[in-house]
């Protein structure tokens, strides 16, 4: 989420940010949906709703009370706000396995230096600071491991991962994941980490942990685009990568082996938290910020069994899964967090940072599963969900929970009372 704040320093000094978390229910909206007919997204599951036909009338600060607008038959409640948690919260995760799963919501906190995570038992209520370290600076991407520990990223030049302890916030760094700029960050069935670098070029990563659970150390490798079907999407491969290079300077690593870049890469999803039906556990999703424009403001769909086949994850097919022109319209701009369902759609925040100027909110679109055939197609359609009231907003780090009923999202950079805010909202 860093180019906002690049772009837009002022609005970053003096507005505070916001946290929103978006619930499944049954409460009606207290918010107006957009007039006049609308499509059905044609999605199973849980969210099944109306789109909106255009952004919000933003202002500066929005409606603190309901953040966002909504599809007709949604409702809003703050459940938290700050100071609870300091400013910038971003990226979210539950933590996912466990005798107590899904009963706590992690999230990092994007400031310059002394960086924290914090953590809502969802069951009292209670928001607390988990953990926080002068020498951390812009954490961005948060993960839970498939063995029950917490990962965070910074989002700088030079970032590094931390293994943390969910319960007492303990903090290992993990450096052999790669010295990088951090976001996005998922684990598949295997135990294998993907993430990218949020540089331009970027790269697309793969870490395979020597030993399984231990991160400590590993192989490292990067995509490359080896038989190409069309702007860096076709055959690829994951090229093995020198260790200790990456621990240097990860994307200098990419770069030697000649790695396939993409602007600015922000977030990363795959199935493995969701239980998504979609390509069962085996379509990475990347999206690519970019400038606005056709080139890099898409979303990729990356098949890891291509194409060789299998379940090792050494080849993949790239292919465009949400791009403007193929099947999204120009108002699409600047994809930034990704979140798929249980039924296979991915909810996708966008963050152009042109909603003070424009007076359009930023929103949160979905990409509607196709109903089937090839799993190298690109979404049915893709569909506006919400928008933010506050122009000085954006929505950051969705993450649904494993009932695909629970949807969380951030808000930053809020102009107004500047607080943040944690929201539930309810559909039928």
């Amino acid at each position: 989420m860093l180019k906002r704040g690049a772009r837009s320093l002022l609005l970053k000094t003096f507005f505070g940010a916001a946290s929103v978390l978006i619930s499944v229910g049954l409460i009606a909206s207290s918010q107006p949906s957009a007039a006049g007919p609308q499509p059905e997204t044609n999605a199973k599951g849980p969210f099944q709703f109306q789109p909106l036909q255009a952004s919000a009338a933003c202002t500066a600060g929005g409606n603190a009370d309901q953040p966002f607008i909504l599809p007709a038959g949604y409702g809003q409640t703050i459940i938290a706000s700050e100071p609870q948690f300091p400013d910038l919260p971003d990226m979210t995760t539950l933590n996912e396995n466990g005798n107590q799963a899904g009963r706590y919501l992690y999230r990092t906190h994007e400031v310059g230096t002394n960086g924290a995570v914090s953590v809502t038992d969802l069951v009292t209520g209670e928001t607390r600071i988990l953990a926080q370290q002068a020498n951390w600076g812009r954490l961005d991407g948060i993960a839970w491991s498939p063995w029950g520990t917490l990962l965070i990223a910074e989002e700088r030049t030079g970032g590094l991962v931390y293994e943390l302890d969910g319960l007492t916030g303990d903090a290992t760094a993990r450096p052999a994941i790669g010295r990088k700029s951090h976001e996005g960050m998922r684990f598949d069935p295997q135990g294998n980490l993907y993430s990218i670098s949020e540089s331009n070029p970027g790269y697309i990563f793969k870490f395979v942990p020597d030993v399984n659970g231990d991160l400590s150390s590993g192989q490292s490798y990067a995509l490359k685009i080896v038989n190409a079907t069309g702007d860096r999407t076709g055959e690829a491969e994951w090229v093995a990568l020198d260790r200790d290079q990456v621990e240097a300077n990860a994307d200098a690593a990419a770069a030697a082996v000649g790695a396939t870049g993409y602007n600015r890469p922000e977030d990363v999803e795959i199935a493995t938290a969701t239980g998504s039906n979609r390509g069962g556990s085996n379509i990475l999703y990347v999206a690519v910020t970019g400038p606005v424009g056709p080139n890099d403001n898409r979303i990729l769909g990356i098949d890891l069994r291509e194409s060789k086949g299998g379940n090792d994850h050494q080849t993949a097919f790239v292919f465009d899964y949400v791009k403007v022109g193929l099947n999204t319209p120009s108002d699409f701009e600047m994809p930034d967090n990704l979140a798929l369902d249980k039924n296979g759609n991915l909810y996708i925040t966008e963050d152009p940072a042109t909603a003070p100027a424009t007076g359009r909110g930023d929103d949160i679109w979905v990409a509607v599963a196709p109903s089937g055939g090839s799993n190298h197609g690109p979404a049915a359609s893709v569909v506006r969900f919400a928008s933010l009231t506050d122009c000085n907003a954006e929505p950051t780090g969705i993450y649904f929970d494993r009932s695909g009923s629970t949807l969380y999202v951030h808000a930053q950079h809020r102009g107004g009372n500047g607080r943040d805010k944690a929201v539930a909202i309810s559909g039928q």
